[in-house]
């Protein structure tokens, strides 16, 4: 009995730990100060993963960078549906949604008929969808996730996607990098 109690002790211990360790680390942070406004469109979006950074270009001239949150398993280039990676390469915003389960969300022209032929040939869906996106709507401008929590797609803050919103065309320039 009395080596049933402490296995039981130390087993709710562990949980304790973890519950608050999961809290803190999941807990979503405020939102980002509010920074000016953008002055005209970019050409040009550069994603680096590993720094889980996004910079807006003009003519080579980075304009802002913001953090961002990335598929639930980042590493590597995105292969095929539900991996939970966000693609590498260059790609273009081909459509624009106001309407969509995060506060708004700009997509990319993934997969290329590169990726579709690699899928093909492995026999599996390459996925597709993918998008720059605000935070849940849920959250609207009340909170940030500050995790990698998407299923391949890039979330930034609210107020960032407001500037990257009215600040990107169809046809801008995207560049994931690893």
């Amino acid at each position: 009995m009395n080596t049933l109690a402490r296995l039981f002790s130390v087993l709710t211990l562990l949980a304790l730990l973890s519950a608050g360790f999961a809290l803190i680390w999941l807990r979503p942070l405020p939102p980002p100060p509010a920074q000016p406004a953008l002055i005209g469109q970019i050409d040009r979006i550069l994603v680096e993963k590993s720094a889980r950074r996004l910079t807006l270009l003009r003519d080579g001239k980075a304009l802002r960078s913001y953090s961002i949150a990335l598929g639930f398993a980042p590493l590597g280039d995105k292969e095929r549906q539900g991996d939970g990676r966000t693609p590498e390469g260059v790609y273009k915003i081909n459509r624009r949604n106001d309407a969509s389960a995060y506060y708004l969300s700009l997509g990319l022209n993934y997969p290329l008929p590169e990726d579709i032929a690699r899928a093909q040939a492995g026999g599996y869906d390459p996925g597709g969808d993918i998008f720059f996106h605000g935070q849940p709507n849920a959250l609207r401008g009340r909170a940030t996730l500050r995790h990698d929590w998407t299923n391949g797609c890039i979330a930034l803050a609210d107020a960032e996607m407001d500037q990257l919103w009215a600040a990107t065309q169809i046809g801008t320039e995207v560049e994931i990098r690893p």
